[in-house]
């Protein structure tokens, strides 16, 4: 039973007499605990609804096209509380987070609603054989899974939780059941790379069919690591002998299914030293949310909007500065060396940012934050324009992840900022000054703020 906290006017559910404070209890005999009930059932076309209205049970029978909304609204978005997760992985990045920031980033969520829903990972310690039973019933595909490994003991040693092994069980049924399976794999040298993550991808790629893809990632480790797991970062040389096994797999999928589906994030073949693979090589970007072939496909949009631009000379000079991550700096600077050689007017400062804020190995672009990008960039000649990458950004809101705004970078630098969205034709519509609905530039002295969600 779900309280209703409003309804759309002029909805079926409006002009059947539903109320704001009426509790939902089932649709055509269904329970309704959560949004995967309300939105799979009420897609049908003729409804039965039961309610509860200030103590009292009532009942509606309505008809409408099929999968038509009913038109109402509930207190939270999933209709209940948000799964947080049971486990305590030796590898996880919120355990690693300094004191101090905002409360929604230390919550731990491990939610399949979400993963269907929002492409959130999940380690399947959270449900049970009901739950299960849920997902194929209303065949919730794809589902997101962060797998780690496939051996048990190893799986409940890296995820503190003496049932994470066999928690695998659910994986195989949703498999069976047909449910699409993305995986990810975030890899810690000496404990899930090596013999076991070869283990771990022939498990995974037995899967056959329902395996969508699988993204193995390199350990983040920040310098807020006192009193936990010790974990040691990759090295050229672990980070290529992990690579070696990825490709090795993904080859094989290549051979016997006709796609890649095993892939290494960008950050292992700049740790190991070795170039990024060509564009076509990941086919259709099935794990880019993972970092998988993220810089290939930002050069890939960049170079089409700039041979689709034809001439790009600026009518005057122009300056920009771009702060980056460590990691994909030579990559990005050998990219825009492409618009310099074409465009003689525009001058344009890419400035790698060491994390100090997080320390460790945290070395990408989406974890910088405004303190560290203000004091690196204190006192050199910024020119025009600060460009900021998207993805630094708290979603929809010009916060970084210590908080500071971009009016308050703006303000320190005496340069304004601006936020760049995300694909190659963003960011050289910011380079060139023009514009674009995804980027949005800041006077510092000049600013709205915008309501948004959480990053």
């Amino acid at each position: 039973m779900v309280r209703i906290k409003g309804v759309e006017a002029g909805s079926r559910a409006f002009r059947a007499g539903i109320r704001s404070g009426d509790r939902l209890i089932s649709i055509n005999g269904h329970e309704i605990g959560d949004i995967l009930d309300y939105r799979f059932f009420e897609t049908e076309r003729e409804l039965r609804l039961l309610l509860e209205r200030e103590g009292r049970e009532y009942s509606l029978e309505l008809v409408k096209p099929r999968y038509a909304g009913l038109g109402l609204e509930f207190d939270s978005y999933l209709m209940d509380r948000e799964r947080s997760c049971r486990n305590k992985c030796v590898f996880c990045f919120i355990d690693q987070l300094p004191k101090g920031m905002r409360e929604t980033l230390y919550f731990k969520d491990d939610d399949d609603r979400l993963s269907f829903l929002f492409g959130n990972y999940i380690t399947l310690t959270n449900i049970d054989d009901r739950e299960v039973e849920r997902i194929l019933e209303m065949h919730i595909s794809p589902i997101n899974i962060s797998v780690h490994t496939m051996e048990p003991g190893l799986r409940c040693r890296m995820m503190g939780n003496r049932f994470a092994g066999e928690s695998l069980r659910h994986l195989y049924r949703l498999a069976e059941g047909g449910i699409q399976l993305n995986c990810q794999i975030v890899l810690c040298p000496g404990l899930n790379d090596g013999g076991a993550l070869d283990f771990t991808l022939k498990e995974l790629c037995g899967l056959k069919g329902s395996l969508q893809s699988v993204a193995c990632v390199p350990v983040g480790l920040t310098r807020y690591r006192e009193g936990l797991y010790p974990l040691e970062p990759f090295d050229r040389e672990s980070a290529g002998a992990a690579l070696e096994i990825i490709e090795g797999w993904g080859e094989r999928c290549k051979r016997e299914r006709g796609a890649r589906t095993v892939y290494a994030s960008d950050e292992l073949y700049i740790l190991s030293g070795r170039e990024l693979p060509p564009l076509e090589f990941y086919e259709d970007f099935p794990q880019i949310e993972n970092g998988v072939g993220m810089l290939r496909d930002l050069e890939d949009g960049f170079l089409w909007a700039l041979e689709e631009a034809g001439d790009v000379e600026l009518e005057g000079p122009r300056h920009v500065t771009i702060p980056t991550g460590e990691c994909g700096y030579d990559f990005l600077n050998k990219m825009l060396d492409v618009l310099r050689d074409r465009c003689h007017n525009l001058s344009i400062d890419l400035v790698p940012i060491k994390n100090e804020f997080f320390g460790g190995t945290v070395n990408v672009t989406g974890l910088l934050t405004g303190r560290d990008i203000c004091a690196q960039l204190e006192g050199r000649e910024l020119g025009d324009q600060v460009l900021i990458a998207n993805n630094m950004l708290r979603s929809g809101e010009d916060v970084f992840l210590d908080d500071m705004t971009l009016l308050e970078l703006s303000k320190s630098l005496g340069v304004p900022a601006a936020r760049v969205g995300s694909s190659g034709a963003d960011l050289l519509s910011a380079l060139l000054n023009q514009s674009n609905p995804e980027t949005t530039s800041h006077n510092p002295y000049e600013y709205q703020s915008w309501e948004t969600d959480k990053s």
